[in-house]
Formats: structure tokens, sequence, C-alpha cells
């Protein structure tokens, strides 16, 4: 693992400037200097810790070897499959009707944390909730009812991990035991804080799970919020949703009907950063969760580590979740969609650097790009 010793300055120059960042928020607690403001990070002051650098270390966006990564989080090289270092892929939803009545698909990560809090496995969960401005926040879940009040897509992106550093700090204790809901580029930010531990903050190995969402882009939520306020009475809007090829539109659910909008005017607002990332599935997470295409209120599940399976058998064996075969079709598809975002973020690296010998932050054997670009 490289051992970085930069400072908040390069993190600008190589990241922020550079339409990189994610806006996942792994910077903006660790450093005092540095905070979330209206869609991006600030400066709030000069830093002069420049022999720590967790904000540039822990950055998504920095350089991170994947077979390194991969032998930190799953004791083995990394996977040139395209879901990642998947052990099963299934279909599967809540066997509660109140949660599947509520939930943007089968209810499978309200069913997992519900589960986790209830058999008392986590503490707490930190996931997003949705404000009344349709925004996203970063949000602590103490009970099955706060997991509740957070179910639902939102689709913008939200430096959850901001919310993972200031709540380490303010209301976790340190020897509190948590689950994070995660997109993509969040769960590996803490793939990297597992294999090298923070200094001076919640101790990482209290993370005891992680459920990664799939995800393909997040929106400027700032620029998406203020379009939103133009387009629908927000007091109306109660979910969002992006049906799956060939419906090409986003949804908007409101008290009086849907709002149908075309997918490309929707993708004007997508965060640059999401074109130069590799991973749709969460590939680092403990379970990965998203929607059963073309199979109304199911999830595709993806189970990817010794605790994620653990944990899923428990939750088959107490019928808590209702598991079917995903057809090989869509088995078929998601993993072509998976590996096209992988093509396509190469693509896109290359050319911002000049060199597709230069991934800027992707570390990856000539063996493993040469699969990926074949």
């Amino acid at each position: 693992m490289i051992v970085y010793t930069k400072s908040w300055q390069d993190l600008f120059a190589e990241v922020i400037e550079t339409a990189l960042c994610t806006l996942c928020g792994a910077c903006s607690g660790f450093c005092p200097y540095l905070t979330y403001y209206r869609g991006r990070i600030a400066v709030l002051d000069n830093c002069t810790r420049t022999n720590e650098a967790q904000c540039y270390q822990y950055c998504p966006r920095t350089y991170i070897d994947l077979d390194t990564l991969s032998r930190a989080i799953f004791l083995s090289p990394y996977s040139a499959e395209p879901l990642g270092h998947a052990k099963a892929v299934v279909m599967a939803r809540s066997a509660d009707t109140k949660v599947r009545a509520g939930a943007q698909y089968g209810g499978v990560v309200t069913t997992i944390l519900s589960f986790a809090l209830q058999k008392r496995l986590v503490d707490a969960v930190l996931l997003v909730r949705t404000l009344w401005d349709k925004t996203p926040q970063p949000f602590v879940a103490r009970t099955t009812d706060d997991v509740m009040q957070c179910m639902g897509s939102n689709y913008m992106a939200c430096p959850l991990l901001h919310g993972y550093n200031q709540f380490s700090k303010e209301h976790i204790s340190g020897d509190c035991r948590l689950a994070i809901v995660a997109t993509p580029c969040q769960v590996l930010s803490v793939a990297k804080m597992k294999s090298r531990p923070p200094q001076n903050k919640l101790n990482i190995a209290n993370v005891k799970l992680v459920i990664g969402l799939f995800c393909t882009w997040a929106l400027i939520p700032d620029r998406f919020s203020s379009f939103l306020r133009k387009a629908v009475n927000l007091a109306d809007v109660i979910k969002f949703d992006v049906p799956p090829p060939p419906a090409n539109r986003f949804d908007i659910y409101t008290k009086s009907g849907r709002i149908s909008l075309p997918l490309e005017q929707i993708r004007e607002f997508t965060m640059p950063a999401c074109a130069y990332c590799t991973d749709m599935t969460s590939e680092f997470a403990d379970i990965s969760v998203g929607a059963a295409e073309g199979i109304e209120g199911w999830n595709t599940v993806v189970i990817s580590s010794e605790a994620g399976d653990e944990l899923w058998q428990r939750l088959t064996t107490e019928k808590k979740v209702e598991v079917g075969e995903l057809p090989s079709s869509n088995l078929e598809h998601l993993q072509a969609a998976a590996m096209l975002k992988k093509k396509r973020a190469i693509t896109e690296l290359t050319r911002k650097s000049g060199d597709q010998g230069n991934l800027l932050y992707l570390g990856l054997s000539p063996e493993l790009l040469g699969k990926w670009v074949a």
C-alpha cells in the first residue's frame, strides 16, 4: 500500500480542480479546514498538517492499486470479473409486505439494516436521508423506524462520509458498531480506510457491515435541486425512479401522479467524476443491492465477503427475505453493463491523461487492463 504525505493542496490540484471529485465527503470531515458547501468541497483555512494528509489518502480518486486493496479486504487478488469478488448473485425481496410497500424496489436494504439493528449486530447505521427540499443528507439511524424514514433512491451525490467523520466525533461512542450504506465511490473510500486505518478517529474496525448500492451516475445536488424547484412542487414529490432500458426516462412521482422527463435532460446534471468510475456494483462492499431490471418489486443482490455471506444466510434462514434465482438474461445484462462501465471509464481516464499507461487514480496490472479494454 502506497503511503502518501501530501496536503490538501495536492487533493485540490489532482482531484477537486480536475473534475474527479465525487462529493463522497471523505476529506471534509478528516480535516477541520475542509468542509462541504453548496455542492463542493471548500477550504476554510490553510492546513499545515502535511505529514498526515488523511484527506488525500482516503479520497477514492487518489491512487489505489486494486489488487493490493482486494488482498486487504477479501484476502485475495482483485477479480477481473465484471462484478468483482462476487460469491453469489441472487434475486430477492423483503418478506415484510409493509417494507415492500414503501421501498424503492424490493426493500432488501431496509430489511438487512433492520435485521442488523434488531439482532444487535450493529448499534447504528449511516445512510442517506432525503430532506424536505429533496436534497440528500447523511443520517445516523438507530432504530428500524429511523431506517424506514430513509427508504427510496435520491440519485443526487451526497457527502455521506462527511457524516461518518462528523458523527464519529459528535454522536457515536468509540465502541459503536456501525453499518454504512454507500455508493461505489464511498465504498471504495471506506475500503481504503479499512486497509490503512485512520488516526484519531472512530475505529474503522467497528464498521461491521458495508452495504453497497448499484450506481451508474449521480446528480450534482445544488444544480439538480434548483432544477427540481422550477419543475415541480417539492412538497408534492413522493419519490424518484429511473426505469430500466429502453424506458430512457427519469420519473418523478408526486401526489397527483407521475411526471416523466427524458433521461438526456437529466444527464446534464450528472457529476463529471462519474465518467471516470469503473465500479457499478460497489465491488468492495459486503453485500451490494440494486434493482432487478424488468422484474417489478425485486432486487438484485450481490454477496461478496464472508461477513456478507454469513449475514445473508441468517436472513434467509430466519425468512426475512424471499429469494429467487436471478434469470440468466438479467445476470448477463448486469455483467455486460458493469463491464461497459469499466471500459468507458478506462477510455475517459486515458483521454484525460493522454496515456493509457497513466490511469490517474487507478492502479491496474497490464493483464487486468488488457482484459478490460479487449
